[in-house]
């Protein structure tokens, strides 16, 4: 691939398979409720971009990247606070993903700073989908009630908690474009690294642990500019029947393998005999997530090089 072609990347990750009620939508009295979208007459859970944005905002923390935004979590409502106004040349998070500065003075302010009040985010994802169809899964506690000397109380009485609940994968695509990159490639691969390791995708006050890690995951590296492939392709097995389109050209088959980066669980698998297919069609094939983007990120961003193994 032509290190003058301007490349986008094209990514579905899949999830691993654990009961799952960390995503809720309003409560209903005391029952709790997943968010949900139909599909073929049928409810999937879903979770939001803008909490696989919050989480790998707090993992990019972690990774000790240059933050302006922080969650607060002693206000009485849903409360961020900025360190100074949104600045993408300084901080990590304003130039992944994006702001807007709306009251008319602040817009002032930043002009007279030379600052753009607002900005797209680069990274573009959509929302998480459930791999299994929820099938009116609930589970009990109970609440207990703050009695003896107990300084305050929530309320007058215990309470049966009624929480949907669903035993699931998640799948979500994401995109990034070489152009939008380049500027702050130190970011950008601390961005695939947060996205290898993602945890903390939460709702339900972060209670529950369900890694957002990859399972499994198929990339498209291409001067194209779309995916061309189906991006919620990962069917409840894990499979991805998609990865029968890819070839070496040859053939009649209308996905150029040497574009196609393939991992994880989906590879480890794989029967040998399609692992030489796709081998003779110069997919990349890594059976650990994590070093399929580490190559990933040296051939998007950094020096070119990558090193195909399963």
């Amino acid at each position: 691939m032509s290190k003058n072609q301007n490349l986008n990347l094209f990514a579905t990750v899949l999830t691993y398979s654990a009961p799952a009620g960390n995503y809720r939508g309003e409560s209903e009295e005391n029952r709790t409720v997943l968010q949900k979208i139909s599909k073929q007459g049928q409810k999937y859970a879903v979770i939001s971009p803008e909490s696989l944005r919050n989480a790998l905002r707090e993992t990019l923390i972690l990774l000790n990247q240059p933050n302006n935004r922080t969650r607060l979590h002693t206000e009485d409502q849903l409360a961020v606070e900025f360190k100074e106004y949104p600045n993408a040349n300084k901080y990590a998070d304003d130039f992944l993903f994006g702001y807007m500065v709306a009251q008319t003075n602040d817009v002032k302010k930043m002009k007279e700073l030379s600052l753009p009040p607002k900005r797209d985010s680069i990274f573009r994802c959509n929302m998480a989908v459930a791999l299994s169809p929820y099938k009116y899964d609930a589970v009990f506690h109970q609440s207990p009630l703050n009695a003896g000397k107990s300084p305050w109380q929530n309320a007058s009485s215990s309470a049966l908690i009624y929480r949907e609940v669903t035993h699931t994968s998640f799948q979500y695509p994401f995109a990034l474009s070489q152009r939008d990159c380049l500027e702050k490639p130190e970011w950008v691969r601390a961005l695939l690294h947060a996205i290898s390791q993602l945890n903390r995708v939460a709702g339900g006050h972060a209670r529950a642990y369900y890694e957002f890690a990859p399972c499994s995951v198929v990339v498209r590296l291409t001067p194209k500019l779309v995916a061309g492939y189906k991006t919620y392709g990962f069917e409840e097995d894990g499979s991805f029947p998609e990865l029968k389109r890819l070839s070496s050209g040859n053939d009649a088959n209308d996905l150029p393998g040497n574009e196609f980066w393939v991992g994880g669980e989906i590879v480890r698998k794989m029967s040998e005999a399609e692992k030489s297919r796709l081998i003779q069609a110069n997919v990349n094939l890594f059976s650990n997530p994590e070093q399929l983007f580490e190559n990933l990120a040296n051939q998007f961003l950094g020096d070119g090089t990558s090193v195909s193994s399963y």
